[in-house]
């Protein structure tokens, strides 16, 4: 019984160092693959370019540098708005951006950033993970020859700069708004006029007296950027960007090349990115707001009226766009039940949660 266990114990000691030896031998056939990225933005936005960088990072580092990704900011290869289009017709391999920018195209490539009133970051991740998300906005990106990925988000947004204060809907009114995405056409009807300027040139724009206001994202990109030198208001919330989430884009042929452990690598590098993009800056956010007070800058909340007439022109807008466009409407109507059920949850729970602990805060301070 002892020599028949001894064997029996022995044979499987040699079946898992094979086993040991084997996984490296595969990994050793894998082949070495560089990739070129290409950005949206500039190394300046450390938080959101860096989200791309984080992701190549580990992608290099979980391979043994046989699958390596190098990052170029906006410019460097394409200029920012390029990027869809250099995914799709196949000039660089891979690329990061925000869809949204691409609703002139489309207007349905806002549901895989952000609407106005929609989804906040946990809903909107709940949405593409768990919700049937990820899976329409795949079908979708297929007509452009992109295979889509989450990878950031900013959390909800500060409601932009402003040269002068914005008490009434009629303040909107001949407004030269820097803003991105669907937004802008809201926006227009309230009587504003949209622009759409790439991150590096809104501060020029702003201080020459190009356009009036300016959004970007929040308080520590703001200041870096150095929008509280050239306007005075800064308003909240940004209602157009509940949970603007960040998207790589690999080029649809170049995806399905790649071999089975570099797309679960890739996947798995992306969504730690998109995590670790959240945490950053909701943990620089505070200081950097704060900061920005100390220092002049005027915040102010978005009144009841404001918020009422864009919230209305906002779902018109869907309406109307659903109407005559059968790829929106498809993925608005799943998109607005997963909404509407989010909403009801989170004021059962996590709003009550929060506006408690405000009011502590509140209390506190007095």
């Amino acid at each position: 019984m002892e020599r028949r266990s001894f064997l029996k114990n022995a044979g499987a000691g040699l079946a898992a160092g094979a086993a040991a030896v084997a996984g490296p031998a595969m990994a050793a056939e894998l082949p070495t693959i560089k990739w070129r990225l290409a950005s949206s933005f500039p190394k300046s936005l450390d938080t959101i370019y860096g989200a791309a960088e984080t992701m190549a990072k580990r992608v290099a580092e979980a391979t043994g540098g046989k699958f390596q990704i190098q990052v170029f900011a906006a410019g460097e290869l394409v200029p920012g708005p390029g990027v869809l289009d250099a995914v799709k017709d196949g000039t660089v391999e891979i690329g990061h951006s925000a869809s949204y920018y691409f609703v002139g195209k489309d207007p349905t490539f806002a549901f895989d950033t952000a609407l106005p009133f929609g989804l906040n970051s946990r809903q909107q991740t709940a949405w593409m993970m768990q919700g049937g998300g990820l899976q329409l906005l795949r079908e979708f990106f297929k007509d452009y020859n992109i295979y889509n990925i989450p990878c950031g988000n900013t959390g909800v947004q500060m409601g932009g700069w402003y040269r002068k204060e914005i008490k009434t809907v009629k303040d909107f009114e001949g407004l030269k708004m820097r803003i991105g995405g669907f937004a802008g056409k809201v926006i227009a009807k309230l009587g504003a006029v949209p622009q759409q300027i790439p991150g590096g040139d809104i501060y020029p724009a702003l201080e020459k007296g190009t356009i009036d206001a300016a959004e970007w994202v929040g308080p520590y990109d703001d200041e870096k950027l150095g929008f509280n030198k050239v306007a005075k208001f800064y308003y909240y919330p940004g209602w157009w960007e509940g949970g603007p989430q960040l998207s790589v884009y690999v080029n649809q042929k170049q995806w399905e090349a790649l071999p089975k452990e570099y797309k679960a690598i890739l996947e798995d590098a992306c969504l730690y990115a998109h995590a670790d993009m959240q945490a950053e800056y909701d943990a620089k956010n505070p200081l950097a707001l704060k900061k920005l007070v100390a220092t002049g800058t005027q915040l102010r909340p978005f009144s009841a009226e404001v918020m009422a007439a864009a919230y209305k022109a906002a779902f018109e807008l869907y309406e109307e766009t659903a109407a005559s466009n059968p790829k929106f409407k498809k993925i608005y109507d799943a998109w607005k039940k997963f909404r509407d059920d989010q909403i009801l949850w989170f004021g059962v729970a996590e709003s009550r949660y929060d506006n408690f602990l405000q009011q502590q805060r509140s209390g506190a301070k007095k």
